[in-house]
């Protein structure tokens, strides 16, 4: 699947925003991907997350992974598809005073080789906060997985991190906002809080 053909589920979903954008991480962007709004499509879902499992199984073999763990709310469709595009469970983590958990009495089996799955990483913040829980837990995180690498291939969660496609999309601190971006009002079109 080429980056086009990936990037025209978003369009045609209307997951590709342009304007001004205040990212979780505090930082500021000119282009915002809501996953949610192709991934509230099953079929794109299992078209894009399938191609992500392939990968996944090219770099780790088959039989591999023994459980998808996903942080949620972004990860949560992602990590479901992919644990099912697999065959292996899929659970999710969540936020408890500030740290992500495992609730709802999900389990990690001690040793269990764990794909850490999510919709988009920028900074991978998210990424290694959910690779924490999963460690904690008794889960050895072979990997993580994204939709759309937005760090163009800079963000380090810690393990091999396994993208759709990657982008390079700029980000800016609030002091250093290009003209346009200063001249328009923020949106903050994300799940998560700002840090």
């Amino acid at each position: 699947m080429t980056d086009d053909e990936i990037l025209s589920h978003f369009r045609e979903t209307d997951a590709l925003l342009e304007g001004h954008f205040l990212l979780s991480s505090g930082l500021h962007s000119d282009r915002y991907l809501q996953c949610a709004k192709v991934l509230m499509h099953p079929d794109r879902a299992a078209i894009l997350c399938g191609e992500l499992a392939r990968k996944v199984i090219a770099t780790f073999g088959v039989n591999s992974v023994d459980m998808v763990v996903s942080p949620a709310m972004g990860g949560v469709i992602v990590g479901y598809e992919m644990a099912r595009q697999l065959g292996v469970p899929g659970i999710f983590t969540e936020r408890e005073n500030s740290l992500f958990t495992l609730r709802r009495g999900f389990e990690i089996p001690k040793g269990a080789r764990i794909i850490m799955s999510e919709d988009i990483v920028t900074t991978g913040k998210s990424s290694l906060e959910c690779i924490d829980a999963i460690k904690v837990a008794g889960g050895h995180v072979i990997g993580a997985t994204c939709l759309i690498d937005r760090s163009n291939g800079t963000a380090d969660v810690g393990v091999p991190l396994i993208s759709l496609m990657k982008m390079d999309v700029k980000t800016y601190d609030l002091n250093n906002l290009p003209p346009e971006l200063a001249a328009t009002p923020a949106v903050k079109p994300g799940s998560r809080s700002i840090v």
